[in-house]
């Protein structure tokens, strides 16, 4: 990491941005695309480095790696070519996972051993979307804070409840960067060519991509979603998403944002199209289903998880919902 900062850094090139040999740039960046990994979360992790060395310096390189060398298939079906597979990498190399879809079902023990034995030899591993998954599977992520796509946090707090799971977009540590994928990965990437040549030189990027760097937890789109809603219907949904586990009569809801169930059920059915039972009813199952999608655990623990103590009443419910057993997701998500 650079010690100095340039105070501002020269208009972009005229020319495209070079696309640069490991040999040419000063930082490098290994990627592990799992098959059905998300196209956007790439393009997020890349476009800021590609930008980057339009400034006048050759700074970004990356390869891009399969765990067999052969070419990978994104989530929205577009094939991609890599460069090299996964056992070339070096012991202390770093590593970026991006995955999405059925992060499992292509990964096995010859690739956990080789994020087990970049760990060992002190190298870096990052993960995005569900890839902090193969990672807490590989028995590196203990002690790090994770961050991960904000859907899968109840199924990875069931099957790695030891592991500190963070509000934030991303972590970056020295060994150890997570993130919740998508748009996340242009404000790591724009956090990395800051502590590496500084806020000049990051915020310039910015600018180049169109892109307002993140400030705070919540993002834009939540903050305008909130304000079109009136305030005791953002209360009872925070009240329900804070008791999906033990799930609260309707009353109680009521008597905790103070409105009364019959004002309240207006205002729900008015913004909804459902009354506030049945919306309760839709965030638990789809919290059961999250579960189910992304983690090992039984169709048992995913009811009790998601507040259903009575098996068969959940089943149905589930049935009703996705239009299949919580068996069958739960046959997927194992895979």
């Amino acid at each position: 990491m650079m010690d100095i900062y340039p105070d501002k850094w020269p208009y972009p090139r005229p020319d495209s941005p070079p696309l640069l040999t490991p040999d040419e740039a000063e930082h490098t960046m290994d990627v592990w695309l799992v098959p059905k990994f998300s196209m956007l979360t790439l393009f997020c992790l890349l476009e800021p480095l590609r930008v980057a060395n339009r400034f006048g310096r050759n700074l970004f390189a990356w390869r891009l790696r399969s765990a067999s060398g052969q070419s990978v298939v994104a989530s929205n079906g577009v094939r991609i070519d890599v460069d090299d597979s996964l056992e070339t990498l070096a012991d202390g190399a770093g590593l970026m996972v991006v995955s999405s879809y059925e992060a499992e079902l292509t990964v096995g023990a010859a690739e956990r051993a080789v994020l087990r034995r970049i760990a060992a030899h002190g190298g870096w591993l990052g993960g995005l979307d569900t890839a902090p998954f193969i990672l807490a599977r590989a028995g590196v992520l203990e002690g790090y804070r994770v961050a991960l796509h904000w859907e899968s946090v109840p199924a990875f707090r069931q099957e790695f409840p030891h592991l500190a799971i963070s509000q934030a977009r991303y972590e970056f540590g020295s060994e150890r960067l997570t993130g919740s994928g998508g748009s996340a990965g242009i404000d790591m990437m724009l956090d990395w060519i800051e502590r590496a040549y500084g806020p000049a030189l990051a915020n310039a990027v910015g600018r180049q991509l169109v892109h307002q760097r993140a400030r705070g937890e919540a993002s834009l789109a939540q903050r305008h979603l909130y304000e079109e809603l009136p305030r005791s219907v953002v209360r009872a949904l925070a009240v329900m998403e804070a008791n999906l586990a033990q799930a609260l009569p309707i009353p109680d809801v009521c008597r905790l944002v103070g409105q009364s169930q019959r004002q309240l059920t207006r205002l729900f059915m008015a913004h909804f199209g459902e009354s506030p039972k049945q919306c309760y009813l839709g965030l638990r199952l789809d919290q059961a289903r999250r579960i189910l999608a992304d983690s090992r655990c039984r169709v048992t623990q995913a009811a009790m998880a998601a507040g259903f103590t009575q098996p068969a009443h959940f089943s149905r419910a589930y049935r009703r919902r996705f239009n299949e057993a919580p068996s069958t997701t739960a046959e997927r998500g194992s895979l």
